[in-house]
């Protein structure tokens, strides 16, 4: 996975734009490479490698990309918060109120881009991240480890109908 500043939308835009002028279909779904087979793009810290992963999907074939953005919303972060605070375990080491009320700098920032290809059965995939959404993606994975479930949904589509 391929880190990038604290704001991916321009990515984002840049793949539709980039997938669209090379004549290809964007599908609307994340690949959950956990439960199929699957090989992720490995970047070599090419912030561009993105281009060459989209450009060997057209050379393979592959009538479309799956595509997901992730944009964190305000909603889904004071849920967060006030879960967290209302929760014995808001002050332990994996979960901390603070930590979450400092994910709202990046409220309606893009943190997460998913790009895949099915080939021969085996889906090929390219991830981009931001820290603040790995660290979001913690904060919410350790709070589900101690039997709070967080019922998240951060994907959302813009005014545009995209996500």
């Amino acid at each position: 996975m391929t880190l990038f500043s604290d704001d991916l939308t321009n990515l984002r835009d840049d793949m539709v734009a980039f997938i669209e002028g090379h004549g290809m279909k964007r599908f609307p779904g994340t690949v959950e490479y956990e439960f199929v087979p699957s090989v992720l793009w490995k970047s070599d810290k090419n912030p561009d490698s993105w281009k060459d992963f989209v450009e060997l999907a057209k050379a393979s074939g592959a009538p479309f990309l799956t595509m997901e953005a992730t944009r964190l919303q305000r909603e889904e972060i004071d849920d967060l918060i006030e879960r967290l605070s209302s929760s014995e375990f808001g002050g332990s080491e994996e979960i901390d109120v603070d930590e979450a009320r400092w994910l709202r700098t990046y409220i309606g920032k893009t943190g997460f881009v998913q790009l895949g290809f099915a080939h021969q059965g085996i889906m090929m995939i390219f991830e981009a991240t931001t820290e603040w959404y790995m660290r979001y993606q913690h904060l919410v994975e350790a709070f589900e480890e101690m039997g709070i479930p967080i019922d998240m949904d951060i994907d959302e589509p813009g005014p545009d109908g995209e996500v």
